[in-house]
């Protein structure tokens, strides 16, 4: 994928991350797993990035939530392929298992965690055996360490794929959707970048804030020199708020 910035959507690093493990799976040799892992820290983009190649691929894509059951997770994929939810367990799992075999399309399974810290990894590897299709998993840093628990899953991941922190050139792209009318110097963004620890959500909020507030005090480039001005209490780093005295 080209790194662009197309209706309001910057292409950065994780969405070819995510990209490129979904078609690699995709188009892997037949005799190879169909599992595919992308994860990392909260806040680097993985849902979004999720949700973009979904959109691109035609990929079924389904969020699990905590108080997801086996059956209301069923439910969920069902309902994403637009398949009436009817029948026992097992009823829907051969029907969503026959959908996917039949149309060819991935199935991207956001916050995965959900599913392993209830036991629940199993149904996911069931549905693959019954479809042999693509299934994309995403969770947190500590997803694949956690995985090793189930070995008949973990052992069928054919691509691990780490999702980046942002760097400059994600950056840049970024400005372009987020503070599109003014300029940043690159000495601003990397200050930035290392205060966020590379965070693609808090450097998105950062960068829209700064362009408002640089537009109010009339500046239309921000520099080293004027950030004080502009900004007069600093990045939003995520830090908690320090207790206050009176």
């Amino acid at each position: 994928m080209s790194k662009s910035v197309n209706s309001g959507i910057a292409n950065i690093r994780n969405i070819a991350q995510c990209y490129e493990t979904v078609m690699r799976t995709s188009e892997r040799n037949p005799n190879l797993s169909g599992l595919a892992c992308f994860y990392g820290h909260s806040g680097l983009g993985k849902s979004f990035a999720a949700n973009f190649v979904a959109n691109k691929t035609g990929a079924f894509y389904v969020q699990v939530k905590s108080t997801y059951s086996k059956k209301a997770f069923l439910q969920a994929v069902l309902r994403e392929m637009s398949i009436p939810v009817a029948g026992t367990l097992n009823d829907m799992m051969e029907t969503a298992a026959s959908e996917i075999a039949k149309t060819g399309k991935p199935l991207i399974i956001d916050e995965f965690d959900h599913l392993v810290n209830s036991g629940k990894v199993e149904i996911v590897r069931d549905l693959y055996e019954a479809s042999q299709g693509t299934i994309l998993v995403i969770g947190e840093e500590l997803l694949p360490k956690k995985l090793e628990r189930w070995e008949r899953f973990h052992g069928r991941i054919l691509n691990w794929c780490a999702a980046l922190p942002t760097d400059l050139d994600d950056c840049y792209l970024l400005r372009q959707v987020y503070a599109p009318e003014i300029a940043i110097d690159d000495a601003v963004l990397e200050m930035l970048i290392a205060a966020v620890r590379g965070s693609t959500r808090r450097v998105s909020s950062n960068l829209e804030n700064l362009g408002e507030l640089a537009l109010e005090a009339g500046k239309r480039q921000v520099t080293l020199a004027n950030l004080k001005e502009i900004l007069p209490h600093g990045f939003v780093t995520g830090e908690s708020p320090k207790p206050r005295t009176f």
